[in-house]
């Protein structure tokens, strides 16, 4: 078990940092370079835990993966119809991306797969994907989810569908807005001479879509409605070279940091900033925080900018709506922001939270009482009253939740003593170098207990 021994701050948070390459690109960027005929160049490649689940799941399918440098990869594509079954289990680890979108990947193979992960995965729901692949004649099955019988969690069989069979059309409109859901229903698309239909609340974000353009797939888009219709494609996908930039989620951390301490500044380099992403961007300003993005062009179809941030005074707001759907991921760490705001912030239309790693919205109630912050709990959020801080000291145990872990450690920067994060170690999932990122800027943490996040 790895624990972060983190201490106050004695002086503001100054520099200028990279981040990980965003992994949400970096799943995609694999999967269709193994779909592609001839090579894909990866340059700016995360060696996040959870990519390398999705790479390794690949390499048991038969794909060639070479590593020339420790931010780049080759991936020798094998075609649409060049996969080969697997003779174990794909291990998805931590990776809830790697499983649902593997299991549209392999909706249309003629090969069982099993896709297996940690503890904390295998609780995850994973109806919402099962059942739209179903729907067209997919093989989906799991065991029963232990409180919803109506649902379904891993190991999930997936396949094979009979020799001489395709998968059926589909049109599905989903009640959640999910990029996993929809990436797993246009990857099965790709599968069949059948059109896809896929149709959201709000707009989820758009990487597959960006990136199967990219290809020459048959795609169109209107809002949040997607098609893919194969009438005439010659279902050949000719490899591109793709440059992942910065993980605008992992941004977060490092840049919320220098919002809740008085005199910081802090600039995070070369971050994706697509518009499906920035919720959390729009929501700090929003709360009158400082920052500013300087656009830098693009990368691989995707805007990148350098985003500067310094402390501000902050207040409450009221947080919710398709807002939500565009900082899904980083509301943890939005939490923290709240925590330093005059007045009440209110987060409401993110019940998703609780299908995350861990029911996030219980354990951010966990983590801000732990530190001594006012907080109530709603089914679809929380209410958070800010204060001006310090915080009493916590020790939290993040129960394997990356971002609760990286939520508290920053949180414990504006605390009046040394704060303890408990098994951190699942950060590495998402950003390897956390640690590291957060001494450069001038914050004094200790790793303990076998570490590996140097």
């Amino acid at each position: 078990m790895t624990t972060l021994l983190v201490h106050p701050a004695a002086h503001p948070l100054r520099g200028s940092v990279p981040v990980p390459s965003d992994k949400s690109i970096g799943h995609r960027a694999l999967l269709f370079g193994a779909l592609c005929e001839g090579d894909t160049h990866i340059e700016g490649f995360s060696r996040g835990e959870d990519n390398v689940s999705t790479a390794n799941a690949l390499r048991a399918m038969g794909v060639a993966i070479d590593e020339p440098s420790a931010s780049s990869l080759v991936v020798h594509g094998v075609g649409l119809d060049g996969l080969r079954a697997p003779d174990r289990p794909l291990d998805c680890g931590n990776s809830g991306t790697t499983m649902r979108l593997l299991c549209g990947l392999l909706a249309g193979q003629h090969f069982r797969s099993v896709l297996v992960g940690d503890e904390s995965l295998s609780r995850r729901p994973m109806m919402r994907v099962a059942a739209p692949l179903r729907a067209r004649g997919a093989v989906v099955a799991g065991r029963p989810h232990p409180t919803r019988p109506s649902d379904i969690v891993a190991p999930l069989d997936v396949g094979p569908l009979p020799v001489g069979s395709e998968l059926a059309e589909l049109e599905w409109t989903s009640e959640i807005s999910s990029a996993q859901v929809k990436s797993a229903i246009l990857l099965s698309g790709l599968f069949t001479r059948k059109a896809t239909r896929f149709s959201e609340p709000t707009l989820s974000r758009d990487h597959t879509e960006r990136m199967l353009r990219s290809l020459g797939c048959p795609l169109r888009t209107s809002g949040a409605i997607v098609e893919i219709d194969p009438t005439g494609w010659t279902r050949r996908m000719s490899a591109v070279d793709i440059s992942i930039p910065g993980d605008l989620s992992a941004a977060a951390f490092p840049l919320v940091a220098a919002h809740g301490l008085a005199g910081s500044e802090v600039t995070v380099r070369a971050v994706g900033v697509n518009p499906t992403r920035t919720g959390w961007l729009e929501i700090a300003r929003d709360m009158g925080a400082g920052v500013a993005a300087l656009p830098q062009g693009e990368q691989s179809g995707e805007p990148v900018a350098e985003i500067h941030a310094w402390s501000a005074p902050l207040r409450g707001i009221l947080i919710g709506g398709e807002t939500v759907a565009r900082a899904i991921d980083e509301i943890p760490i939005v939490c923290a922001l709240a925590a330093h705001a005059s007045g009440t912030t209110r987060i409401r239309d993110a019940a998703e939270l609780r299908h995350k790693e861990s029911d996030r919205i219980a354990m951010m109630i966990e983590v801000l009482r732990a530190f001594g912050l006012r907080c109530h709990e709603e089914p679809d959020g929380l209410d958070i009253e800010g204060h001006p801080g310090p915080f009493q000291p916590a020790d939290v145990d993040c129960r394997g939740d990356h971002r609760i872990a990286m939520t508290a450690a920053i949180l414990a920067l504006s605390a009046s003593a040394p704060s303890c994060v408990r098994n951190a170690e699942c950060i590495a999932t998402s950003y390897p170098k956390f640690v590291a990122t957060l001494r450069a800027l001038g914050a004094r943490v200790e790793v303990t207990a076998g570490g590996d996040l140097e």
